[in-house]
């Protein structure tokens, strides 16, 4: 799949400084400790509508960590896919009478273009489900095979579940009780209710053909990959296991990097599955949650559209702190208009102060698990 143009990121004098984040697995900040190669898998979007701006927030933070990364003189081997193929984009296309295929196409190339206008660096693998399918077949083979997988008993639809108990340490990448676990799972694209499963918590891997659904023949049997088997194969083919971090929304902790993480460790038997698993807050408007259900999501094309410019929009959600739930309001964009205008009048200037603090004192900001808003003051 095609990814978005780069910047170039210019080097910047001075000593850079290890990076340090917060690990949902342990509930700690931690130093990463990249090898030579830097490694990072960030979930990326399902195409069935515009980037709004919490998944611009998520990419921002990543982005931060990208660059922190070359600051230390790090080669990034960064990875992101597009879940091209799954309920919510087929259930849009058939609200709206649109062919599934034409609306992840255009959905994708406009988040390239939100992404390409808020100078994220792009992924070296951006990389669509469909074209991975093969991949995802051989992987479930395997698991079934290894009896990590199981088909229920439906002769209509003999459906491909993992077995949460498999690897015995499920649960530990989200650090979910039981409780919560099953109060999110249904709301979170799982199918507790699913007749012939040995757990109610147990995940789909391969979803047997329905009449009017898309699918595709293999060894599995006519039919789709389920979601989380998708990020386990495509980081783990081209990242291996025990890469530096997987990154996402923080509501993707449970199910969606749970299972991936599980699924990847049941396949290869290697524990784990990341170095650190780091999450986004989320982004509300005006004090209420951000959601479809309420047609509050602000979409970063409606905004470029509006001559809001884009590194406003970044410092607006640099503003908070990535992993703090928050608002987004148009005060919030108006002080971020008014300090970048500041900056660029500051930086217009024939003279000024030595730099050498302002950057140490960024650094040593970003460094502490990106934390920005300090960061940002430090800059004023």
């Amino acid at each position: 799949m095609q990814t978005w143009s780069s910047v170039a990121v210019p080097r910047v004098p001075g000593r850079s400084r290890p990076l340090r984040l917060y690990d949902t697995a342990t509930g700690q900040s931690r130093p990463t400790a990249p090898g030579r190669v830097a490694r990072m898998y960030v979930c990326g979007i399902t195409p069935y509508d515009a980037t709004h701006l919490g998944h611009a927030a998520t990419y921002l933070a990543f982005d931060l960590v990208y660059r922190q990364w070359l600051d230390a003189g790090h080669e990034v081997h960064y990875v992101q896919n597009v879940t091209d193929i799954d309920d919510p984009l087929l259930e849009r296309a058939d609200r709206d009478q649109d062919d599934w295929v034409v609306l992840g196409l255009r959905e994708t190339a406009l988040f390239r273009e939100d992404m390409e206008a808020l100078r994220v660096l792009p992924p070296r693998d951006f990389v669509g489900a469909v074209e991975t399918v093969p991949e995802i077949v051989e992987v479930v083979a395997k698991l079934l095979a290894d009896g990590a997988a199981y088909r229920v008993d439906d002769p209509e639809y003999p459906d491909i579940y993992f077995d949460r108990s498999y690897t015995g340490r499920f649960g530990y990448e989200s650090r979910y009780d039981e409780d919560r676990m099953a109060a999110v799972f249904p709301d979170r694209g799982g199918d507790p209710d699913r007749p012939g499963k040995r757990d109610p918590l147990d995940a789909l891997l391969w979803r047997a053909a329905r009449p009017g659904e898309p699918a595709w023949e293999s060894e599995l049997g006519f039919g789709r990959p389920g979601w989380h088997i998708e990020c386990s194969a495509i980081a783990v083919n081209r990242l291996g296991i025990g890469f530096d971090v997987q990154g996402g929304g923080s509501d993707l902790a449970f199910p969606h990097h749970e299972f991936s993480a599980a699924h990847a460790e049941a396949l290869l038997g290697e524990h784990p599955f990341a170095r650190h698993y780091v999450h986004a807050g989320m982004i509300g408007l005006d004090g209420e949650k951000m959601s479809k259900s309420k047609g509050n999501l602000v979409f970063v094309s409606r905004l470029r559209a509006d001559d809001v410019d884009p590194s406003a929009v970044r410092l607006a959600l640099f503003s908070g702190h990535y992993r703090d739930d928050r608002s987004y309001s148009a005060d919030l964009l108006a002080d971020a208009n008014a300090r970048l205008a500041r900056w660029r009048e500051a930086a217009a200037l024939p003279s000024g102060p030595d730099a050498e603090a302002t950057i140490a004192r960024l650094r040593d900001h970003l460094a502490d698990d990106l934390d920005t808003p300090r960061a940002l003051a430090a800059v004023d």
